[in-house]
C-alpha cells in the first residue's frame, strides 16, 4: 500500500495562531514529550480527534505536505498497530497545504481542509 502524501495535524486556536505568527510550531506538550509531532492520515483523523480532543472547542485542522518534509517523516506503529506519520522536527507554515477550523460532516467525520 502506498503511503499518502498528505497528513493532518490538529491544533488548538492558540497553537494555530502561533504557527501563523511564528511560521513554526515545535509541537503540543504531548509532541514535545514524545520527541516528535503527531500527525494522522485522513483515515485516522476523526478517531484522533475523538480520542485526544474530545470536548475541546476552537480546534483547527492543518493539511501537511509530507513530501516537503522528506526524511523528517517516519511511519511508525501506534494505536491498534496502525502506521502513523510522525514528524521529527518542527512543523513549519510553508509545509501546510491548507488549514481551517475543525468542522464535521453530517456523519460525524472530520471535514478535511480544502485548498483554494
Amino acid at each position: 500500500m502506498s503511503k499518502p502524501m498528505t497528513a493532518y495535524k490538529v491544533l488548538t486556536g492558540e497553537q494555530m495562531a502561533a504557527l501563523e505568527r511564528d511560521g513554526t510550531f515545535a509541537g503540543a506538550p504531548v509532541d514535545v514529550q514524545d520527541g516528535y509531532v503527531h500527525l494522522s492520515t485522513a483515515a485516522q483523523l476523526t478517531e484522533t480527534v475523538d480520542k485526544h480532543f474530545a470536548g475541546q472547542d476552537d480546534l483547527h485542522v492543518a493539511a501537511v505536505d509530507l513530501e516537503a518534509l522528506g526524511e523528517k517523516i517516519r511511519w511508525e506503529e501506534s494505536r491498534g498497530g496502525q502506521l502513523f506519520p510522525h514528524l521529527y522536527g518542527a512543523l513549519t507554515l510553508d509545509t501546510l497545504i491548507a488549514y481551517s477550523p475543525l468542522e464535521r460532516e453530517d456523519d460525524g467525520t472530520v471535514r478535511l481542509p480544502v485548498t483554494g
